[in-house]
């Protein structure tokens, strides 16, 4: 910029001196003592002029050589005394130029250099992130650094944030947490006790639950008879969670004595914006604990929620009042919708079909329309359709999920039976269409649940959907007669998720069963739907050749690649295999007629099979638990004994 401005003054006065020196030339031939004069004092101003021009020029390039000077030793001094660490490396990973941070980043003696060393041999924790970051964090020499990457200049920065680090782990450490805890079942199980003896359970029940706050340092306050309110940290929660919330166990077994043990659900938030919101996730997590049968702890972290416990099978509940306000609840949501879409999960089962053909008698009975969705008949529910197409009024509400679509409206009521998780639809569009849902399921509630949904009846206690569908049936309506084809629907979907009255059998499944028989539930017809052939039989008995035993009581059954099997023949081999001796629980694993790879599991009730197919990404109950993976059969079976290796090193329940 200087010199710019001087070419541009030299000119200027180069075309003054000019015009002048004419001027008096002219001058000087009319009046030459006047001109010569004028022509000499102008050669003086030349003179002086070019002096001074030439005295800035040296002054101005003696000023710039000295800025020059002291910014490159600025630059020096930040390069070398700034506490950055800098390196330049070369394209073959090796180290060619860092300043004297670096080697105190690596505690290297005060002579030694890094340079000419492969950039990986002194910074390992660089090798897996230098390729997908430019800015990130490791650890060096047990100091916290984030890490700026310049890829087009091949150029490192280290800037130390250990301190940061340790405040920000601190202050995460420090945030508020708040519990909330409750007794699943006292009614149930005081119910016939004397007084003493009850005040006896509370206390005791009590005193575990003060003693395990105290000695976690938690505030522990009571808010009514069987619920408590829990307030501590981040940090102790950590902790609670590496003991895998024990107080859980410690009640159990302080009250196993009894006829019904005392099972406690801890429902906790974490990491809201504020207190209120705080104890909303607190809330919302115990009412995910105990819609999943009780017994265990939900952790709600944001939009992850992670489940503890959950060892014992839900305990069925005694009272049938909330039977009865669902019942009346359900029909005055019928009466007042337009009509009535019911939906199942993908590749039906019988209890899924049973269901909606008991919600579609509902639906009758409050002179509605309503309509069941169904994309296609499976081998599991081919036989109860063949008897379903023969009776007409039935067999006319069936319609597909493109129907479905076209029927739905914003005054349509979409009832979804045998499932809680909207990706396990057919199509979650029929919910985009109304915001009046109801989900009737007896499966464990995961983290995915259908969102805003009017009425949610989930239990888990519940042999089947169909069960709760009965139930609801007999507060439904005054005077209630059913078609042998529906009663009977209802009673092939509690047999067969009960395995014909073996498993998560309780009073008030024989009950709902009798109630059917009652209404005309023909056995003869069940029997016959139950029936296999010995094709089946055969690819059954195949398909256990290849079975591994693991931990001595876990079955494992890998299909061939390539083979696929019908998820009904799947599941009968899962449950023959729990009648073999010492086999705790079965997991078989085989391609499915829509392109994925299944897992069928089940346990004999000492193995919770749900937490492990959670875990995989599936989901079920206690007992009888599913997951369905895009993959190969494998790497499938790989990922489950990784699973349940890391279960036993943690818990070691297989033991």
């Amino acid at each position: 910029m200087p010199t710019y401005f001087l070419n541009r003054w030299h000119i200027f006065f180069s075309i003054m001196y000019s015009v002048v020196g004419i001027f008096l030339i002219i001058l000087t031939y009319f009046q030459w003592i006047i001109g010569a004069t004028g022509l000499l004092i102008m050669g003086v101003c030349i003179y002086i002029s070019i002096r001074l021009e030439k005295t800035l020029v040296h002054e101005i390039t003696l000023y710039l050589a000295t800025i020059s000077h002291r910014v490159r030793r600025a630059g020096n001094e930040v390069i070398n005394q700034l506490p950055i660490g800098m390196l330049l490396y070369s394209d073959e990973k090796k180290i060619e130029w860092h300043n004297p941070m670096i080697p105190s980043i690596l505690r290297l003696e005060t002579s030694e250099v890094a340079v000419g060393n492969a950039l990986f041999d002194r910074f390992p924790e660089l090798k897996n992130k230098l390729h997908k970051e430019e800015v990130f964090e490791v650890t060096v020499c047990a100091k916290e650094y984030k890490v700026t990457h310049r890829p087009m200049e091949r150029l490192l920065y280290f800037e130390d944030i250990t301190a940061y680090d340790q405040l920000r782990k601190t202050y995460d450490a420090e945030k508020l947490v708040i519990g909330m805890v409750t007794m699943d079942n006292l009614d149930d199980l005081t119910q016939t006790l004397d007084d003493q003896t009850r005040n006896l359970v509370l206390a005791t029940v009590t005193q575990e639950i003060t003693e395990w706050a105290t000695s976690n340092k938690m505030y522990f306050r009571r808010m009514a008879a069987d619920k408590y309110i829990l307030i501590l940290n981040q940090q102790i929660l950590r902790k609670l969670e590496h003991s895998k919330f024990d107080v859980l166990d410690q009640v159990r077994e302080k009250t196993s004595h009894y006829k019904i043990p005392m099972t406690l659900s801890i429902g906790i938030g974490v990491d809201a914006v504020s207190v209120f919101e705080l104890g909303k996730q607190a809330q919302s997590s115990l009412d995910m604990a105990l819609s999943r049968g009780g017994d265990q702890v939900a952790v709600k972290d944001g939009m992850k929620v992670s489940f503890y416990g959950g060892k014992s099978n839900a305990i069925e509940k005694r009272t049938r009042v909330r039977v009865r306000v669902i019942s009346h609840a359900l029909r005055d949501l019928i009466k007042d919708s337009d009509q009535v879409v019911i939906v199942g999960h993908k590749v039906p089962d019988m209890d899924s079909i049973g269901a909606a053909v008991g919600v579609l008698k509902m639906v009758r009975l409050s002179n509605k329309d309503g309509y069941i969705v169904l994309e296609g008949i499976n081998p599991s529910i081919k036989r109860l359709m063949d008897e379903i197409a023969d009776t007409d009024s039935i067999k006319k509400a069936f319609v597909t999920p493109e129907q479905a679509l076209e029927i739905v409206n914003t005054r349509t009521l979409v009832i979804v039976v045998d499932t809680h998780k909207g990706s396990m639809l057919y199509d979650s569009k029929i919910l985009q269409q109304t915001n009046r849902t109801v989900v009737i399921d007896h499966h464990r509630r995961g983290e995915e649940i259908i969102p805003n949904a009017l009425l949610v009846y989930i239990e888990p206690y519940a042999s089947s959907t169909s069960e709760l569908i009965t139930e609801l049936l007999q507060y439904f309506h005054e005077q209630l007669n059913m078609d042998i084809i529906e009663s009977t629907a209802l009673l092939s979907g509690i047999v067969v998720d009960t395995k014909n009255f073996t498993y998560r059998t309780g009073a008030r499944t024989f009950e709902a069963a009798s109630f059917l028989r009652r209404n005309g539930a023909d056995s003869a017809m069940i029997q016959r739907l139950f029936k296999e052939n010995l094709e089946d039989y055969l690819k059954k008995a195949d398909l256990m050749r290849n079975t591994e035993v693991l931990y001595d009581q876990l079955a494992i059954v890998t299909a061939n690649e390539g083979q696929v099997f019908s998820p009904l023949l799947v599941a009968q081999v899962a449950d023959s295999l729990l009648n073999m001796s010492q086999i705790a629980a079965s997991f078989v694993i085989s391609g499915r007629p829509d392109g994925m790879i299944g897992i069928s599991a089940r346990s004999a009730g000492q193995i919770n099979v749900q937490l492990i197919m959670e875990k995989l990404g599936g989901g079920g109950h206690f007992t009888n638990a599913a997951v369905q993976l895009d993959s190969n059969t494998t790497d499938v079976a790989k990922q489950l004994k990784q699973v349940l290796e890391r279960i036993q090193k943690e818990e070691g329940i297989f033991s």
